[in-house]
């Protein structure tokens, strides 16, 4: 499944209402880290097929930034059916991801 971009009005529609696992990655364009993190991303979208991923640019949506107290970039929420299960902040490895995804897939 291709990574979605998610702003201030669509966000209850592509994460909140979605039924199943969404990984909301909130960074910015200027991000090192971020950059970093996106083909990994993009990987475990493609192996990863019954979750979402979705893209958040909190500089476009600094409201969402603020629901969700997003004070770091990169920060990647687990949803699972419309509820924040994990945060994880900063870049980490695919491993690391695919492990918490798991644990919220599983759990």
């Amino acid at each position: 499944m291709a990574t979605v971009k998610a702003d201030n009005s669509s966000f209850q529609k592509e994460v909140l209402d979605h039924k199943g696992v969404v990984i909301v990655d909130f960074y910015a364009d200027w991000c090192g880290p971020c950059k970093v993190t996106e083909p990994i991303l993009e990987e475990l979208s493609e192996k990863m097929k019954d979750v979402k991923f979705v893209k958040v640019d909190v500089d476009a949506n600094q409201e969402l930034s603020v629901k969700y107290s997003i004070f770091s970039i990169p920060t990647f929420l687990i949803v699972k059916d419309g509820n924040v299960k994990n945060q994880i902040v900063g870049a980490h490895s695919k491993e690391d991801f695919e492990k918490e995804i798991n644990t919220v897939i599983n759990g």
